[in-house]
Protein backbone atom coordinates (compact mmCIF):
# COMPACT_ATOMS: atom_id res chain seq x y z
CA UNK A 1 0.00 0.00 0.00
CA UNK A 2 1.17 3.55 -0.63
CA UNK A 3 2.86 5.36 2.21
CA UNK A 4 0.74 8.49 1.91
CA UNK A 5 -2.46 6.58 1.18
CA UNK A 6 -5.45 8.06 -0.52
CA UNK A 7 -8.82 7.26 0.97
CA UNK A 8 -8.77 3.49 1.41
CA UNK A 9 -5.11 3.31 0.39
CA UNK A 10 -3.25 2.88 3.70
CA UNK A 11 -3.81 -0.43 5.43
CA UNK A 12 -1.65 -2.69 7.56
CA UNK A 13 -2.90 -5.71 5.63
CA UNK A 14 -4.46 -6.59 2.27
CA UNK A 15 -1.72 -7.85 -0.04
CA UNK A 16 -3.23 -11.30 -0.38
CA UNK A 17 -6.66 -9.94 -1.39
CA UNK A 18 -7.59 -9.12 -4.98
CA UNK A 19 -9.98 -6.39 -3.91
CA UNK A 20 -10.96 -4.30 -0.92
CA UNK A 21 -13.48 -5.27 1.75
CA UNK A 22 -17.16 -4.58 1.29
CA UNK A 23 -18.36 -1.29 2.74
CA UNK A 24 -20.60 -3.20 5.13
CA UNK A 25 -17.59 -5.08 6.51
CA UNK A 26 -15.52 -1.92 6.78
CA UNK A 27 -18.30 -0.25 8.74
CA UNK A 28 -18.49 -2.97 11.37
CA UNK A 29 -14.74 -3.67 11.37
CA UNK A 30 -13.64 -0.07 11.84
CA UNK A 31 -12.84 0.54 15.50
CA UNK A 32 -11.12 3.91 15.45
CA UNK A 33 -14.17 5.69 16.80
CA UNK A 34 -13.60 3.69 20.00
CA UNK A 35 -9.86 3.03 20.18
CA UNK A 36 -8.59 6.46 19.10
CA UNK A 37 -7.98 7.36 22.74
CA UNK A 38 -5.21 4.74 22.82
CA UNK A 39 -3.03 6.92 20.60
CA UNK A 40 -0.62 8.22 23.30
CA UNK A 41 0.05 4.67 24.41
CA UNK A 42 0.36 3.35 20.85
CA UNK A 43 3.01 5.97 20.22
CA UNK A 44 4.84 5.16 23.47
CA UNK A 45 4.93 1.43 22.77
CA UNK A 46 5.95 2.06 19.15
CA UNK A 47 8.89 4.19 20.29
CA UNK A 48 9.92 1.42 22.66
CA UNK A 49 9.53 -1.16 19.91
CA UNK A 50 11.76 0.88 17.58
CA UNK A 51 14.43 0.99 20.29
CA UNK A 52 14.04 -2.76 20.79
CA UNK A 53 14.40 -3.47 17.07
CA UNK A 54 17.59 -1.40 17.04
CA UNK A 55 18.93 -3.28 20.07
CA UNK A 56 18.16 -6.54 18.27
CA UNK A 57 20.04 -5.35 15.18
CA UNK A 58 16.92 -5.25 13.02
CA UNK A 59 16.97 -1.45 12.67
CA UNK A 60 19.94 0.82 12.31
CA UNK A 61 20.35 3.41 15.03
CA UNK A 62 19.57 6.09 12.46
CA UNK A 63 16.31 4.41 11.42
CA UNK A 64 15.27 4.00 15.06
CA UNK A 65 15.90 7.68 15.76
CA UNK A 66 14.04 8.70 12.60
CA UNK A 67 11.05 6.59 13.65
CA UNK A 68 11.06 7.87 17.22
CA UNK A 69 11.33 11.49 16.16
CA UNK A 70 8.62 10.90 13.57
CA UNK A 71 6.37 9.45 16.28
CA UNK A 72 6.96 12.55 18.40
CA UNK A 73 5.79 14.70 15.49
CA UNK A 74 2.77 12.43 15.01
CA UNK A 75 1.91 12.91 18.69
CA UNK A 76 2.01 16.68 18.27
CA UNK A 77 -0.27 16.48 15.24
CA UNK A 78 -2.85 14.32 17.00
CA UNK A 79 -2.68 16.38 20.20
CA UNK A 80 -3.17 19.43 18.00
CA UNK A 81 -6.43 18.08 16.64
CA UNK A 82 -5.51 16.02 13.59
CA UNK A 83 -8.41 13.68 12.93
CA UNK A 84 -8.51 10.24 11.30
CA UNK A 85 -9.67 9.82 7.72
CA UNK A 86 -12.06 7.22 6.36
CA UNK A 87 -9.31 4.72 5.54
CA UNK A 88 -7.97 4.67 9.11
CA UNK A 89 -9.36 1.35 10.30
CA UNK A 90 -8.08 1.71 13.84
CA UNK A 91 -5.72 3.80 15.93
CA UNK A 92 -2.74 1.72 14.80
CA UNK A 93 -3.46 2.41 11.13
CA UNK A 94 -3.96 6.10 11.89
CA UNK A 95 -0.63 6.42 13.70
CA UNK A 96 1.15 4.35 11.04
CA UNK A 97 -0.20 6.51 8.21
CA UNK A 98 0.93 9.71 9.89
CA UNK A 99 4.30 8.15 10.72
CA UNK A 100 4.87 7.37 7.03
CA UNK A 101 4.23 11.02 6.30
CA UNK A 102 6.63 12.17 9.02
CA UNK A 103 9.45 9.61 8.79
CA UNK A 104 9.24 8.30 5.25
CA UNK A 105 10.83 4.96 4.33
CA UNK A 106 12.04 3.95 7.83
CA UNK A 107 8.40 3.94 8.99
CA UNK A 108 7.82 0.83 6.90
CA UNK A 109 10.25 -1.07 9.13
CA UNK A 110 8.53 -0.36 12.45
CA UNK A 111 5.97 -3.15 12.21
CA UNK A 112 8.70 -5.78 11.84
CA UNK A 113 8.16 -8.63 14.27
CA UNK A 114 5.00 -7.32 15.85
CA UNK A 115 1.26 -7.64 15.24
CA UNK A 116 -1.72 -5.50 15.96
CA UNK A 117 -2.65 -8.35 18.31
CA UNK A 118 0.19 -7.71 20.75
CA UNK A 119 0.13 -4.00 19.93
CA UNK A 120 -3.49 -3.46 21.01
CA UNK A 121 -3.08 -5.68 24.04
CA UNK A 122 -0.11 -3.57 25.12
CA UNK A 123 -1.83 -0.26 24.43
CA UNK A 124 -4.96 -1.31 26.29
CA UNK A 125 -2.94 -2.44 29.29
CA UNK A 126 -1.07 0.88 29.37
CA UNK A 127 -4.37 2.75 29.16
CA UNK A 128 -5.83 0.65 31.99
CA UNK A 129 -2.81 1.29 34.20
CA UNK A 130 -3.13 5.02 33.60
CA UNK A 131 -6.90 4.90 34.22
CA UNK A 132 -6.39 3.23 37.60
CA UNK A 133 -4.12 6.06 38.71
CA UNK A 134 -6.69 8.65 37.65
CA UNK A 135 -9.65 6.89 39.27
CA UNK A 136 -7.73 6.20 42.47
CA UNK A 137 -6.98 9.90 42.83
CA UNK A 138 -10.67 10.72 42.48
CA UNK A 139 -11.66 8.07 45.02
CA UNK A 140 -9.25 9.69 47.48
CA UNK A 141 -11.08 13.00 47.01
CA UNK A 142 -14.36 11.36 48.01
CA UNK A 143 -12.63 9.87 51.05
CA UNK A 144 -11.20 13.27 51.96
CA UNK A 145 -14.68 14.75 51.80
CA UNK A 146 -15.97 12.01 54.11
CA UNK A 147 -13.10 12.54 56.56
CA UNK A 148 -13.68 16.29 56.51
CA UNK A 149 -17.32 15.84 57.47
CA UNK A 150 -16.47 13.21 60.08
CA UNK A 151 -14.05 15.60 61.81
CA UNK A 152 -16.89 18.10 62.22
CA UNK A 153 -19.35 15.56 63.63
CA UNK A 154 -17.46 13.51 66.19
CA UNK A 155 -19.95 14.62 68.85
CA UNK A 156 -23.09 14.50 66.70
CA UNK A 157 -25.33 11.56 67.60
CA UNK A 158 -27.74 9.86 65.23
CA UNK A 159 -29.60 6.59 64.81
CA UNK A 160 -27.93 3.67 63.08
CA UNK A 161 -30.32 1.42 61.15
CA UNK A 162 -30.76 -2.28 60.56
CA UNK A 163 -33.55 -3.43 58.25
CA UNK A 164 -34.06 0.34 57.78
CA UNK A 165 -35.41 0.42 61.34
CA UNK A 166 -33.84 2.52 64.09
CA UNK A 167 -31.37 0.30 65.91
CA UNK A 168 -28.81 1.98 68.17
CA UNK A 169 -27.26 5.42 68.57
CA UNK A 170 -23.91 6.11 66.91
CA UNK A 171 -21.86 9.19 66.23
CA UNK A 172 -22.42 10.77 62.82
CA UNK A 173 -18.66 10.48 62.30
CA UNK A 174 -18.94 6.71 62.75
CA UNK A 175 -21.70 6.54 60.13
CA UNK A 176 -19.73 8.72 57.72
CA UNK A 177 -16.61 6.61 58.12
CA UNK A 178 -18.66 3.48 57.43
CA UNK A 179 -18.56 4.71 53.82
CA UNK A 180 -14.82 5.45 53.93
CA UNK A 181 -13.73 1.84 54.40
CA UNK A 182 -15.59 0.32 51.42
CA UNK A 183 -13.88 2.95 49.26
CA UNK A 184 -10.56 1.94 50.78
CA UNK A 185 -11.26 -1.66 49.78
CA UNK A 186 -12.04 -0.35 46.30
CA UNK A 187 -8.62 1.29 46.19
CA UNK A 188 -7.05 -2.08 47.03
CA UNK A 189 -9.03 -3.70 44.23
CA UNK A 190 -7.96 -0.95 41.83
CA UNK A 191 -4.33 -1.48 42.79
CA UNK A 192 -4.71 -5.21 42.18
CA UNK A 193 -6.33 -4.50 38.82
CA UNK A 194 -3.39 -2.28 37.89
CA UNK A 195 -0.98 -5.06 38.83
CA UNK A 196 -2.98 -7.49 36.69
CA UNK A 197 -2.70 -5.07 33.75
CA UNK A 198 1.04 -4.54 34.28
CA UNK A 199 2.08 -7.60 32.24
CA UNK A 200 3.87 -6.83 28.96
CA UNK A 201 2.43 -8.68 25.93
CA UNK A 202 4.56 -6.82 23.34
CA UNK A 203 6.84 -9.30 21.64
CA UNK A 204 4.15 -11.97 21.45
CA UNK A 205 3.46 -11.16 17.81
CA UNK A 206 0.22 -12.40 16.35
CA UNK A 207 0.23 -15.58 18.45
CA UNK A 208 3.56 -17.42 18.28
CA UNK A 209 5.98 -14.73 19.46
CA UNK A 210 8.25 -12.43 17.49
CA UNK A 211 10.82 -13.97 15.14
CA UNK A 212 13.33 -11.27 16.04
CA UNK A 213 15.31 -11.15 19.30
CA UNK A 214 13.81 -7.96 20.60
CA UNK A 215 14.76 -7.64 24.30
CA UNK A 216 11.46 -7.85 26.10
CA UNK A 217 12.98 -6.97 29.45
CA UNK A 218 14.10 -3.64 27.97
CA UNK A 219 10.58 -3.11 26.63
CA UNK A 220 9.12 -3.90 30.05
CA UNK A 221 11.34 -1.41 31.80
CA UNK A 222 10.86 1.31 29.20
CA UNK A 223 7.05 1.08 29.33
CA UNK A 224 6.68 0.67 33.09
CA UNK A 225 5.31 -2.87 33.20
CA UNK A 226 5.95 -5.12 36.20
CA UNK A 227 6.24 -8.47 34.42
CA UNK A 228 6.56 -10.08 31.00
CA UNK A 229 3.85 -12.37 29.65
CA UNK A 230 5.05 -15.99 29.77
CA UNK A 231 2.99 -17.34 26.85
CA UNK A 232 2.35 -15.63 23.52
CA UNK A 233 -0.95 -17.42 22.83
CA UNK A 234 -2.33 -16.36 26.19
CA UNK A 235 -0.86 -12.86 25.95
CA UNK A 236 -2.75 -11.78 22.83
CA UNK A 237 -6.07 -13.25 23.97
CA UNK A 238 -5.94 -12.34 27.68
CA UNK A 239 -8.48 -9.75 28.76
CA UNK A 240 -8.70 -10.88 32.35
CA UNK A 241 -7.10 -7.59 33.35
CA UNK A 242 -10.05 -5.73 31.79
CA UNK A 243 -12.47 -7.91 33.74
CA UNK A 244 -10.49 -7.28 36.93
CA UNK A 245 -10.65 -3.53 36.43
CA UNK A 246 -14.34 -3.64 35.53
CA UNK A 247 -15.03 -5.68 38.67
CA UNK A 248 -13.14 -3.13 40.77
CA UNK A 249 -15.16 -0.34 39.14
CA UNK A 250 -18.39 -2.28 39.66
CA UNK A 251 -17.71 -2.59 43.37
CA UNK A 252 -16.75 1.08 43.47
CA UNK A 253 -20.01 1.95 41.73
CA UNK A 254 -21.88 -0.25 44.19
CA UNK A 255 -20.35 1.52 47.17
CA UNK A 256 -21.01 4.94 45.70
CA UNK A 257 -24.61 3.82 45.18
CA UNK A 258 -24.99 2.83 48.83
CA UNK A 259 -23.50 6.12 50.01
CA UNK A 260 -25.87 7.91 47.67
CA UNK A 261 -28.88 5.99 48.95
CA UNK A 262 -28.06 6.91 52.55
CA UNK A 263 -27.72 10.57 51.63
CA UNK A 264 -30.87 10.59 49.50
CA UNK A 265 -32.88 9.12 52.39
CA UNK A 266 -31.29 11.34 55.01
CA UNK A 267 -31.80 14.38 52.82
CA UNK A 268 -35.53 13.79 52.45
CA UNK A 269 -38.00 15.93 54.39
CA UNK A 270 -39.02 12.89 56.43
CA UNK A 271 -35.47 12.53 57.79
CA UNK A 272 -33.95 15.98 57.38
CA UNK A 273 -30.58 14.78 58.65
CA UNK A 274 -28.62 16.32 55.76
CA UNK A 275 -29.05 19.23 53.41
CA UNK A 276 -27.29 19.42 50.06
CA UNK A 277 -25.70 22.68 49.03
CA UNK A 278 -27.24 24.73 46.23
CA UNK A 279 -24.21 23.96 44.07
CA UNK A 280 -24.98 20.24 44.19
CA UNK A 281 -28.78 20.36 44.05
CA UNK A 282 -31.21 20.84 41.19
CA UNK A 283 -34.75 22.14 41.04
CA UNK A 284 -38.01 21.06 39.48
CA UNK A 285 -39.38 22.48 36.24
CA UNK A 286 -42.85 22.44 37.83
CA UNK A 287 -42.50 22.59 41.61
CA UNK A 288 -40.56 25.64 42.85
CA UNK A 289 -39.99 24.23 46.33
CA UNK A 290 -38.05 21.15 45.19
CA UNK A 291 -34.38 20.53 45.99
CA UNK A 292 -33.29 17.37 44.21
CA UNK A 293 -30.10 15.39 44.93
CA UNK A 294 -29.47 14.59 41.27
CA UNK A 295 -25.76 13.82 41.71
CA UNK A 296 -26.62 11.18 44.29
CA UNK A 297 -29.36 9.68 42.15
CA UNK A 298 -26.99 9.48 39.19
CA UNK A 299 -24.44 7.82 41.48
CA UNK A 300 -27.07 5.27 42.46
CA UNK A 301 -27.78 4.54 38.81
CA UNK A 302 -24.17 4.39 37.66
CA UNK A 303 -23.52 1.22 39.62
CA UNK A 304 -25.94 -0.65 37.37
CA UNK A 305 -24.34 0.77 34.23
CA UNK A 306 -20.85 -0.31 35.22
CA UNK A 307 -22.13 -3.75 36.24
CA UNK A 308 -23.56 -4.02 32.72
CA UNK A 309 -20.12 -3.29 31.27
CA UNK A 310 -18.60 -6.05 33.39
CA UNK A 311 -21.26 -8.56 32.34
CA UNK A 312 -20.82 -7.62 28.67
CA UNK A 313 -17.06 -8.16 28.85
CA UNK A 314 -17.22 -11.48 30.70
CA UNK A 315 -19.94 -12.75 28.36
CA UNK A 316 -17.75 -11.77 25.41
CA UNK A 317 -14.65 -13.64 26.54
CA UNK A 318 -16.25 -16.71 28.10
CA UNK A 319 -16.80 -18.61 24.84
CA UNK A 320 -13.70 -17.59 22.87
CA UNK A 321 -11.10 -20.08 21.69
CA UNK A 322 -7.48 -19.36 22.63
CA UNK A 323 -5.49 -16.64 20.92
CA UNK A 324 -6.78 -13.41 19.46
CA UNK A 325 -10.32 -13.16 18.10
CA UNK A 326 -12.00 -10.06 16.72
CA UNK A 327 -14.64 -10.27 19.45
CA UNK A 328 -11.99 -8.78 21.69
CA UNK A 329 -12.36 -5.49 19.85
CA UNK A 330 -15.46 -5.00 22.04
CA UNK A 331 -13.41 -5.02 25.25
CA UNK A 332 -12.60 -1.34 24.97
CA UNK A 333 -16.22 -0.28 24.66
CA UNK A 334 -16.94 -1.78 28.07
CA UNK A 335 -13.68 -0.60 29.60
CA UNK A 336 -13.87 2.96 28.36
CA UNK A 337 -17.56 3.33 29.20
CA UNK A 338 -17.08 2.15 32.78
CA UNK A 339 -14.05 4.36 33.41
CA UNK A 340 -15.81 7.33 31.80
CA UNK A 341 -18.93 6.83 33.91
CA UNK A 342 -17.02 6.54 37.18
CA UNK A 343 -14.65 9.40 36.32
CA UNK A 344 -17.57 11.71 35.61
CA UNK A 345 -19.33 10.68 38.79
CA UNK A 346 -16.61 10.76 41.43
CA UNK A 347 -15.98 14.53 41.46
CA UNK A 348 -19.73 15.19 41.78
CA UNK A 349 -19.97 12.78 44.71
CA UNK A 350 -16.92 14.35 46.36
CA UNK A 351 -18.40 17.82 45.94
CA UNK A 352 -21.81 16.75 47.21
CA UNK A 353 -20.35 15.19 50.35
CA UNK A 354 -17.90 18.02 51.03
CA UNK A 355 -20.60 20.72 50.86
CA UNK A 356 -23.53 19.03 52.59
CA UNK A 357 -24.77 20.15 56.00
CA UNK A 358 -25.65 17.68 58.75
CA UNK A 359 -28.31 18.79 61.23
CA UNK A 360 -27.26 17.71 64.71
CA UNK A 361 -30.68 18.79 65.97
CA UNK A 362 -32.56 16.53 63.56
CA UNK A 363 -30.29 13.54 64.10
CA UNK A 364 -30.54 13.90 67.87
CA UNK A 365 -34.30 14.29 67.66
CA UNK A 366 -34.54 10.95 65.88
CA UNK A 367 -33.07 9.11 68.86
CA UNK A 368 -35.63 7.38 71.06
CA UNK A 369 -35.22 5.67 74.42
CA UNK A 370 -36.22 2.31 72.94
CA UNK A 371 -32.93 2.38 71.02
CA UNK A 372 -31.16 1.95 74.37
CA UNK A 373 -32.93 -1.36 75.07
CA UNK A 374 -29.70 -3.27 74.50
CA UNK A 375 -27.94 -0.92 76.93
CA UNK A 376 -30.52 -1.80 79.59
CA UNK A 377 -29.84 -5.49 79.01
CA UNK A 378 -26.09 -4.85 79.22
CA UNK A 379 -26.68 -2.96 82.50
CA UNK A 380 -28.20 -6.09 84.01
CA UNK A 381 -25.46 -8.30 82.58
CA UNK A 382 -22.88 -6.13 84.33
CA UNK A 383 -24.80 -7.02 87.54
CA UNK A 384 -24.27 -10.72 86.75
CA UNK A 385 -27.75 -11.34 85.34
CA UNK A 386 -27.71 -13.71 82.34
CA UNK A 387 -28.24 -12.03 79.00
CA UNK A 388 -31.23 -14.29 78.37
CA UNK A 389 -32.98 -13.07 81.52
CA UNK A 390 -31.86 -9.50 80.86
CA UNK A 391 -33.28 -9.61 77.35
CA UNK A 392 -36.64 -10.85 78.65
CA UNK A 393 -36.80 -8.19 81.37
CA UNK A 394 -36.06 -5.34 78.99
CA UNK A 395 -38.55 -6.77 76.48
CA UNK A 396 -41.27 -6.41 79.13
CA UNK A 397 -40.28 -2.75 79.66
CA UNK A 398 -40.38 -2.06 75.93
CA UNK A 399 -43.83 -3.63 75.71
CA UNK A 400 -45.10 -1.61 78.68
CA UNK A 401 -43.82 1.65 77.18
CA UNK A 402 -45.46 0.84 73.85
CA UNK A 403 -48.76 -0.03 75.52
CA UNK A 404 -48.71 3.24 77.48
CA UNK A 405 -47.60 5.21 74.44
CA UNK A 406 -44.61 6.73 76.26
CA UNK A 407 -40.83 6.68 76.08
CA UNK A 408 -39.07 4.30 78.45
CA UNK A 409 -37.61 7.35 80.18
CA UNK A 410 -41.18 8.20 81.25
CA UNK A 411 -41.77 4.86 82.96
CA UNK A 412 -41.62 4.96 86.78
CA UNK A 413 -38.76 3.27 88.56
CA UNK A 414 -41.32 0.80 89.91
CA UNK A 415 -41.80 -0.57 86.39
CA UNK A 416 -38.07 -1.25 86.10
CA UNK A 417 -37.96 -2.89 89.51
CA UNK A 418 -40.95 -5.04 88.59
CA UNK A 419 -39.24 -6.13 85.39
CA UNK A 420 -36.12 -7.19 87.34
CA UNK A 421 -35.03 -6.54 90.95
CA UNK A 422 -31.48 -5.64 89.88
CA UNK A 423 -32.67 -2.41 88.27
CA UNK A 424 -31.74 0.56 90.48
CA UNK A 425 -32.26 4.33 90.30
CA UNK A 426 -29.05 4.81 88.27
CA UNK A 427 -30.60 2.86 85.39
CA UNK A 428 -32.09 6.05 83.93
CA UNK A 429 -28.60 7.15 82.88
CA UNK A 430 -28.43 4.08 80.65
CA UNK A 431 -31.26 5.54 78.57
CA UNK A 432 -29.13 8.48 77.45
CA UNK A 433 -27.58 8.09 73.95
CA UNK A 434 -24.29 9.57 75.21
CA UNK A 435 -24.08 6.75 77.75
CA UNK A 436 -24.83 4.19 75.07
CA UNK A 437 -22.00 5.28 72.78
CA UNK A 438 -19.60 5.66 75.71
CA UNK A 439 -19.89 1.94 76.41
CA UNK A 440 -18.67 1.09 72.91
CA UNK A 441 -14.98 1.93 73.03
CA UNK A 442 -14.00 -1.39 71.49
CA UNK A 443 -11.82 -1.10 68.37
CA UNK A 444 -14.16 -0.35 65.49
CA UNK A 445 -16.98 0.72 67.79
CA UNK A 446 -18.80 4.03 68.05
CA UNK A 447 -17.26 5.13 71.37
CA UNK A 448 -15.74 8.62 71.18
CA UNK A 449 -12.14 7.46 71.58
CA UNK A 450 -12.65 4.55 69.20
CA UNK A 451 -14.11 6.81 66.51
CA UNK A 452 -11.30 9.32 66.96
CA UNK A 453 -8.75 6.52 66.53
CA UNK A 454 -10.62 5.32 63.44
CA UNK A 455 -10.60 8.85 62.03
CA UNK A 456 -6.85 9.18 62.58
CA UNK A 457 -6.28 5.87 60.83
CA UNK A 458 -8.35 7.04 57.88
CA UNK A 459 -6.39 10.29 57.69
CA UNK A 460 -3.13 8.34 57.76
CA UNK A 461 -4.26 6.24 54.80
CA UNK A 462 -4.93 9.42 52.83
Amino acid sequence: MGAEGAEGGHKLWGGRFAGGPAPELEAVNRSITVDLRLWPFDIALSKAWAAGLAEAGVLTAADAVAIQQGLDRVAKRIAGGEAPIASDEDVHTFVDRLLHQEAGEPAGRLHTGRSRNDQVATGTRLWAMDAVARVDGMVREVQRAIVGQAEQHLGTLMPAYTHLQRAQPVSAAHWLLSHFWPLERDRVRLANARSAAAVLPLGSGAIAGSAFPVPRESLRAALGFERISPNSIDAVGDRDFVADLLYALTMLGTHLSRLAEDLILFGSSEFGFVRFSDAFSTGSSMMPQKRNPDAMELARGAGARVLGDLVALVATIKGLPSGYNKDLQEDKRSLFDAVDAISLLLPAVAGSVATLTISAERTRGALSSSMMATDLADYLVRKRVTFRDSHAAVGRLVREAEERGVEMTELPLASFEAAHPEFGPEVMAELRPETSVSHREIDGGTGPAAVLAQLERAKTLL
